[in-house]
């Protein structure tokens, strides 16, 4: 090959290994996987990083999708989606379970916004957040029992996993960080997001679309739709902006959203 030729490929080359460097810190970020030794950190680069949370939510979906193909010969329904709650709690470090009763506790107690941050960022759970963390995860069991039955389990684990994270993270890109940045847990997310890294977001949250039909595509885009307008403008209520903790509980109110969609556009009505 030609110098400039070699030149183009080492630049392709950097651009590569960058990118999968910002997935590894993502990795990292937001589960309990651990990434090579090699890779590299530093806070501007760990704020972009969160362009690849969908592509998380895709190896996420993997790993329980292997787990279910080798366990359900084994046992019931109900066993196994319950084993994949439990595996996908182990991965994730229950990360935005946490995130989701921690805003339960913080809106539903707090009568000010300071209170309400205040109690958002104690590690204890309050009544709020163990009923609504509660809640969450038996609505969960119940809709993956009933993808079971309906043989769309795969498909909608890897839709739910990586679109619900698409529109969490998009939060970041139309709403302001409200939360202390300096003891956050999530001061890596506070920085505005580009239209880039939204674009790439929901890019890779809507590959796994290829096994829906185009229906429950359009029911699961318009519920979201509405989700994400009314959660947005309920946060600037309440909060006036986003802290990591209503990422986390976007996420999980997504994915159930997509479950029930999906579990609703195979009902006789909607298939008639």
């Amino acid at each position: 090959m030609t110098e400039p030729t070699l030149s183009k490929v080492n630049v392709y080359k950097r651009y590569l290994k960058r990118q999968l460097n910002l997935f590894y810190l993502s990795l990292t970020f937001f589960t309990r996987i651990p990434a090579p030794k090699s890779m590299y950190y530093s806070p501007s680069l760990l704020n972009k990083s969160g362009r690849y949370f969908s592509l998380v939510g895709l190896l996420i979906a993997g790993i329980l999708s292997v787990l279910f193909t080798v366990i359900t010969p084994l046992f019931p329904a109900s066993i196994s989606a319950a084993l994949l709650i439990i595996m996908s709690l182990l991965i994730t470090g229950a990360f935005h379970e946490d995130g989701l009763a921690d805003m339960a506790d913080g809106i539903g107690g707090g009568m000010t916004l300071e209170k309400r941050l205040t109690i958002m960022k104690d590690s204890r759970i309050g009544t709020y957040g163990s009923v609504t963390l509660f809640m969450a995860l038996a609505l969960k069991l119940l809709l993956l029992i009933e993808l079971v039955e309906i043989s769309m389990l795969i498909p909608s684990l890897f839709l739910g996993y990586s679109l619900s994270r698409a529109v969490a993270a998009s939060l970041i890109y139309d709403l302001p960080y409200v939360a202390d940045i300096d003891t956050s847990k999530s001061k890596p997310l506070a920085s505005k997001q580009t239209r880039f890294e939204l674009t790439l977001l929901f890019i890779i949250g809507v590959i796994p679309v290829i096994y829906f039909s185009l229906t429950t595509l359009l029911f699961i885009a318009l519920t979201l739709f509405i989700f994400r307008a009314l959660f947005k403008s309920w946060l600037i209520k309440r909060l006036g902006g986003y802290t990591g903790d209503c990422l986390g509980a976007c996420q999980q109110i997504s994915e159930l959203l997509i479950y029930l969609v999906i579990i609703a556009c195979f009902t006789p009505y909607l298939q008639a």
